[in-house]
């Protein structure tokens, strides 16, 4: 296990075009760490800094506490899984997991050793002798965190190894990846931009935006107490609801725990609106849009008189109760709104 550091960390591409700005991040020893944002954030380039597949224009990068920017990635000791796979297409099974233990001139009684082991933790023991092209995606995974653990690195490193599967193969593979980091307890760096994927996943989770940290935590801390709009808006599904305070609560008066000045702008999640008068604070009726039966509960998608939407959550008791095109009650508890500043998005309460 190897703690991994990035100190005032910047990275240029040619053209003095600039993607990362002073990241600050540390991985903890033995930590499942998630970097996730949308497209274009420079979570897969932090990545790959990592590995040494990228050059840092400035700053440091510390791994095990050492500084690691002019090593070269089979110096540092970390494994990596591409979304590709990239598996040899010509090597069966067996000579993709111990390619990497030839090349570092492992004796032959070791190499199978270890391969037999890591066949076995991954249920790959019947499929050994076949290529590449033999298997399912879901096979073709599980060979290429293989080859990462037979190495036994210092961290592994994962950039969107799910994004090609289905739906139901990602949710069984996820549960895989993470059971096996817990059984082997490396320090691990996963890249995605599926925030379900980094919420049940992570230990804790770093936001990234633009080359820019938005914060780092824990899924409920990210969930519970985002820092700025972006974090509360591109955390959860569906996401917050961002209105300002005199949309949400126009001819509300204003209660000593909720007074915001004009312009700020509220967020409160979609379980927190309630439909009806449960609430501590009623803020009048809205239209219903549409509504979304997901079985154990319902999306209800708004519009309020001032011309704003939003999305409650209720449970399935609200079948009946409300629909579309008709009015409902709305209500709000004011322990559950969050207050951000009207320009710079940074979270006032």
């Amino acid at each position: 296990m190897s703690e991994i550091q990035f100190h005032n960390a910047t990275k240029r591409f040619a053209g003095n075009i600039e993607v990362i700005r002073d990241l600050n991040l540390r991985v903890r020893a033995g930590e499942f760490m998630v970097l996730v944002g949308p497209s274009g954030c420079a979570k897969s380039t932090t990545l790959r800094m990592i590995a040494g597949l990228e050059t840092i224009s400035s700053g440091d990068l510390m791994i095990g506490g050492a500084r690691a920017n002019d090593l070269s990635p089979a110096e540092r000791n970390v494994s990596m899984v591409f979304q590709s796979y990239a598996l040899f297409p010509n090597m069966s099974v067996r000579e993709n997991l111990s390619f990497g233990l030839k090349l570092r001139r492992t004796e032959p009684a070791i190499i199978g050793s270890e391969v037999n082991r890591v066949a076995s933790m991954l249920g790959l023991d019947e499929l050994l002798d076949r290529k590449p092209r033999q298997l399912s995606g879901g096979q073709a995974q599980r060979v290429a965190l293989g080859r990462a653990m037979i190495r036994k690195p210092a961290a592994f490193l994962f950039d969107e190894p799910l994004s090609n599967l289905d739906a139901e193969l990602r949710v069984q593979m996820r549960g895989e990846i993470s059971q096996m980091q817990r059984d082997l307890g490396t320090t691990t760096v996963y890249v995605t931009h599926d925030q379900v994927e980094a919420m049940t996943m992570g230990q804790r989770i770093a936001v990234m935006n633009l080359g820019r940290l938005m914060q780092v935590g824990a899924p409920i801390e990210l969930y519970e107490s985002p820092t700025n709009t972006f974090v509360a808006g591109f955390i959860g599904s569906p996401r917050m609801n961002l209105l300002p305070a005199e949309t949400l609560l126009a001819g509300v008066e204003a209660t000593g725990l909720l007074r915001p000045r004009t312009g700020t702008l509220l967020g409160i999640r979609p379980e927190h609106v309630i439909i009806g008068s449960r609430g501590e604070i009623g803020i009048g009726t809205a239209r219903v849009n549409r509504m979304e039966d997901l079985g154990h509960e319902v999306l209800v998608h708004l519009s309020t008189h001032q011309g704003a939407t939003l999305t409650a959550r209720a449970s399935g008791e609200i079948r009946g109760a409300v629909a579309p095109g008709k009015e409902a009650a709305l209500s709000i508890r004011p322990d559950r709104i969050h207050m951000f500043h009207p320009d710079t998005g940074e979270r006032l309460l």
